[in-house]
């Protein structure tokens, strides 16, 4: 719970009378959670009360207004329309960053001039929905914390019968997203993405759920990358959303009394650290780990990402080609089309080039290392491919600067060699340890 139990965050439901159906539904999911009000006309007002009146003195008591785009609500006068311009008065007052208009498009329609700065998200198609109501519910916990609001289960959602141990696997999963929130400074990104400070770096939050893993039989694709399959992880995990740095790189190698791996690396401190072995990688992970154990609940470890971590922030759940989206840009990653013949800063191509969840860098840059041993697919976490114990080559993601397109795709897989080290870094993510 965070916040103080003072009074329930006030939402405002903006929407068209034909998009009711839609927005009926999103207003029982946001009331079940219990520590929101949310004005929904049909249910606030009352008989013979004044439309006019009670609307705009619901939007002037407001915390959030989440304004539902539709082809029909955006092509028309009407109640969006008008509602819209008294929130964007209100809006003005607000302090520069304050997270208040949450425009939620209901289907592919183009958003209205004054809303295209907002970040928003997409509720449509529907098996994007739950993905859309969990940014939508973040983003609206943010606000609530800014306000000192208390954050809790409702009545709707019982805390189960069963007793977790304290200390557990089990409780570690559940409380990962907790902590790390609750220890990081939260900010938005470019682009719009909630990002986590933690430990001094950038986390982007990775829901837990399905998503789908490698490439198609019709696609232009090595074989090692099919079939393409479902694979569900099933536990939040947060993705660095860089990789390792050059200065953060020297923090471990002055600690360890070690050289410096990139040769002239203070000339570009924020670029990628390279020719890191997969042992150098894990090495650093745990320095790290042992630096911050204070800061970490049982169970969780800062270490390498699973090959299906990685592919999982790299593309979303829908199978993306690359991060953001399906047609190669150069213009959105260091890759050899772009002409660079180098490493780039970190976040050179933020936000455009960024995946679904904010992570930077996936495409291009340098090759990043994976917890992962090379094994065919289908994927399967406890088929011996994360066994730390066992001698062989490693997967690497993500491409390089002197890389293709082809290399720069999120399924497309590498077999690391301890040799081939020019281009290879590595990023951390935040998760269940494995065993």
């Amino acid at each position: 719970m965070l916040g103080s139990p003072s009074r329930p965050l006030r939402v405002f439901l903006c929407h068209s009378s034909g998009d009711k159906p839609t927005v009926r539904e999103l207003y029982q999911k946001l009331s079940a959670e219990g520590w929101m009000d949310v004005w929904l006309d049909e249910e606030k007002l009352l008989p013979g009360q004044d439309w006019d009146y009670e609307i705009e003195n619901a939007l002037d008591n407001t915390d959030a207004v989440i304004v539902s785009l539709s082809t029909g609500s955006v092509s028309k006068e009407g109640y969006v329309q008008k509602e819209l311009r008294f929130v964007l008065d209100i809006a003005l007052e607000k302090p520069e960053g304050t997270i208040f208009i949450l425009p939620l498009r209901l289907d592919d329609c183009e958003r209205p001039r004054r809303l295209r700065t907002i970040q928003g998200v997409d509720y449509f198609p529907p098996e994007r929905r739950e993905l859309a109501y969990t940014r939508l519910r973040r983003s609206l916990e943010l606000r609530a914390q800014a306000l000192s609001i208390a954050i809790q289960q409702g009545e709707s959602k019982p805390a189960p019968v069963k007793t977790i141990e304290e200390g557990s696997e089990v409780e570690s999963k559940r409380n990962i997203s907790q902590v790390v929130k609750h220890l990081s400074m939260i900010k938005f990104a470019p682009g719009g993405h909630v990002t986590y400070t933690f430990v001094e770096m950038e986390f982007v939050e990775v829901p837990a759920g399905e998503f789908l893993m490698g490439s198609r039989d019709q696609d232009n694709s090595d074989e090692d990358e099919k079939p393409q399959h479902t694979v569900d992880i099933p536990y939040d995990y947060f993705m660095a959303r860089f990789p390792v740095t050059n200065a953060q790189y020297a923090a471990y190698v002055s600690a360890k009394g070690i050289i410096h791996p990139a040769s002239g690396w203070e000339k570009k401190p924020d670029h990628p650290v390279v020719n890191v072995s997969w042992n150098d990688a894990m090495a650093y992970c745990q320095w790290l780990n042992d630096l911050r154990r204070n800061e970490l609940p049982s169970g969780v470890d800062l270490r390498l990402p699973t090959e299906a971590e990685w592919e999982k922030a790299a593309r979303g759940t829908d199978g993306l080609i690359y991060p953001w989206g399906n047609t190669f840009d150069k213009n959105k990653c260091n890759v050899d089309a772009g002409g660079k013949n180098d490493t780039t800063s970190v976040g050179a191509y933020s936000p455009q080039g960024d995946s679904p969840y904010g992570a930077a860098d996936m495409a291009g840059n340098v090759w990043e290392w994976t917890h992962s041993l090379f094994k065919s697919y289908p994927y399967e976490a406890d088929d011996g491919r994360e066994d730390e114990n066992v001698s062989g080559h490693h997967v690497q993601r993500g491409g390089s600067f002197i890389g293709t397109d082809q290399l720069a795709r999120s399924a497309a897989r590498y077999r690391g060699a301890q040799g081939f080290l020019d281009f290879v870094g590595f990023r951390v993510v935040v998760a269940p340890h494995i065993p």
